[in-house]
């Protein structure tokens, strides 16, 4: 876990961190693709302000994609995500809606994700659009009652 990395290289700065626990190949698998994206970010900490440094060293905001884009903060990286726009709307809806649910996706959930990304596009691609349409869906309002079925 990154707890177990931080304790044994306390002045490290996060990026070393998680390099540090990529060297783990089962938390490489998934890091190496969300790592970026997050260290893209890292310039806003956990309530969104803008920060330079992260405690006494420097925010590395820079990035590499698995696609082969570069970065180097967060305003290069929304360029590359506005090049993508529906692939980064359907990903974030898919994510939540798993989040949502607490279980993975099956081939019936693509008619919920198609329906919240109209949802959203409809009103303004806003985050509180796409909470709303996987609230509202049976997707979420009906999920465990399989088993209640059974």
């Amino acid at each position: 876990e990154l707890e177990t990395v931080k304790d044994k290289n306390p002045g490290a700065s996060l990026r070393e961190q998680m390099q540090l626990h990529r060297r783990n190949v089962v938390c490489a698998s998934c890091h190496q693709t969300m790592d970026p994206l997050g260290l893209g970010l890292e310039n806003f900490d956990a309530i969104g302000r803008w920060r330079d440094s992260d405690g006494d060293l420097p925010v590395d905001a820079t990035g590499l994609l698995p696609s082969g884009e570069e970065f180097t903060g967060p305003d290069e990286l929304i360029v590359i995500l506005m090049k993508r726009r529906q692939d980064f709307l359907r990903t974030l809806a898919e994510r939540m809606l798993v989040y949502a649910t607490g279980r993975d996706l099956e081939y019936y959930d693509r008619c919920v994700i198609d329906d919240c990304i109209e949802h959203m596009s409809k009103n303004g691609n806003r985050f509180s659009a796409m909470v709303e349409a996987i609230g509202l869906s049976d997707a979420f309002r009906e999920r465990g009652r399989e088993d209640e079925i059974r």
